[in-house]
């Protein structure tokens, strides 16, 4: 998305720029990108600009790291409560802990199951995989697990987490995964190699 990469351009001016006037050329850069992404995505313009200025220094992408449980051939999904759409368990990368862990974790938190990481399935960025406009340029690290242990119960963040046939897949939470990257996760499952943009 343009705004977005306006917004980026205009939050590192404004971070290492010293001229004043530079730095307003660069604040209204920075408003522009509001006006634009809420204009396109029919949000707040509020809303908006406390994403886009929540934020110093150079911006980079956001790392969300996604697991993939499979039992009899059918894949873990969660409902997510905010929005009532499933998504692959998972979430933002946590300082101190590895891609790895987080993946382990957020299963662990978000369907009570425990499960090992046992190869690195796809490193994808969400703007060429047929994901909806959003708010921040994601790059996803998907891991395939394995299932060792728990049982399947709610969280503060997903309700309904359970095996799901990747024919019959229930209402995505597509900001988070969509049919498009649930297909290249089925296609991975039967190669070693790892996929990457």
């Amino acid at each position: 998305m343009a705004a977005r990469r306006v917004q980026a351009i205009a939050q590192a001016g404004l971070h290492y720029s010293e001229n004043e006037f530079d730095r307003q050329r660069y604040q209204e850069l920075r408003d522009l990108s509001v006006e634009l992404t809420a204009a396109a995505t029919d949000r707040e313009i509020n809303k908006i600009r406390d994403l886009f200025t929540n934020e110093t220094g150079f911006q980079t992408p956001k790392v969300d790291i996604r697991s993939v449980v499979i039992r009899d051939n059918k894949i873990l999904l969660a409902r997510e409560r905010s929005d009532g759409g499933f998504s692959l368990p998972g979430g933002f990368a946590d300082i101190n802990n590895s891609p790895s862990e987080v993946a382990v974790k957020e299963v662990r938190e978000e369907t009570g199951l425990e499960v090992r990481t046992s190869r690195l399935l796809a490193v994808i960025d969400t703007d060429r995989h047929n994901f909806p406009p959003l708010e921040y340029h994601y790059y996803k690290i998907v891991f395939l697990c394995d299932l060792i242990g728990g049982e399947l119960c709610d969280s503060n963040e997903t309700t309904e987490a359970g095996f799901f046939d990747f024919d019959i897949l229930p209402r995505l939470s597509e900001k988070r995964n969509t049919r498009q990257l649930l297909e290249l996760i089925r296609s991975q499952l039967d190669t070693s190699l790892t996929y990457y943009d």
